[in-house]
């Protein structure tokens, strides 16, 4: 079931009162549960070891197809903070079940990147980009599994001071600038293609990278990778 063998725990639930401030329509009626989250996920005790080693952490994230007042239910969005080199901490995303929309921008605000992934893909958030996962369908769910260092908290706070990402994704097929926003920065919708040289990595699965560490140290250690950033963000 979504992607995971045996028992899931309980998951931390995102409500719609909690996603208000960051609506196109924060009035919205709607009401109840829109995604969940299940943490620290591990399939056995070496792989917990492993995880807690390399201060890493694996999560799933269940998002039901839903629309908001004509906008496609989406997550609240986050920044994360700089590590002890400066850099900030990347994370990296498997869409395992449905579709993914994944909406970037520069904490600058100079830069907009739009990323479509389907099941198999996998999609490295850079530093220093905030970002929000967007299920675009009318029926089906998306599961999306991750790994992130345990070395920070997300920041939400740029988001709820502008209530939401630069751009609605709405139900129509359009996507709606977010007046809040000091500057008009257009979308980047970058390319299909895959591999260290572009914005993908070609894996069989996220979950299967844990214990390899020549994959993952860069969740911790982005500094290593600067010049492979520069090339994701090119499309």
């Amino acid at each position: 079931m979504l992607g995971w063998e045996g028992e899931l725990p309980q998951p931390a639930v995102r409500t719609i009162e909690e996603m208000r401030s960051v609506l196109a329509d924060p009035s919205c009626e709607s009401s109840g549960s829109l995604y969940y989250m299940y943490r620290d996920l591990v399939k056995s005790d070496a792989d917990w070891i492993w995880l807690c080693h390399h201060n890493l952490r694996y999560d799933l994230t269940v998002i039901p197809s839903q629309t908001l007042c004509g906008e496609w239910v989406k997550t609240k969005g986050h920044y994360h903070p700089k590590n002890p080199a400066g850099i900030g901490y990347p994370e990296i995303y498997e869409v395992i079940e449905g579709e993914a929309h994944y909406l970037l921008q520069s904490r600058t605000l100079d830069d907009v990147v739009m990323i479509s992934a389907s099941a198999g893909d996998l999609v490295i958030i850079p530093p220093d980009y905030g970002h929000i996962a967007i299920n675009p369908s009318r029926d089906t769910t998306l599961v999306m599994g991750n790994i992130v260092s345990t070395a920070f908290q997300s920041e939400y706070g740029e988001y709820e001071k502008y209530h939401g990402a630069a751009y609605y994704e709405m139900s129509s097929g359009t996507m709606r600038k977010n007046p809040f926003y000091p500057v008009f920065t257009p979308i980047r919708y970058l390319g299909e293609s895959c591999g260290w040289g572009t914005h993908r990595i070609c894996q069989a699965s996220l979950y299967h990278l844990i214990g390899n560490e020549d994959a993952l140290s860069f969740l911790n250690y982005p500094e290593k990778l600067l010049t492979v950033f520069s090339v994701l963000l090119k499309g």
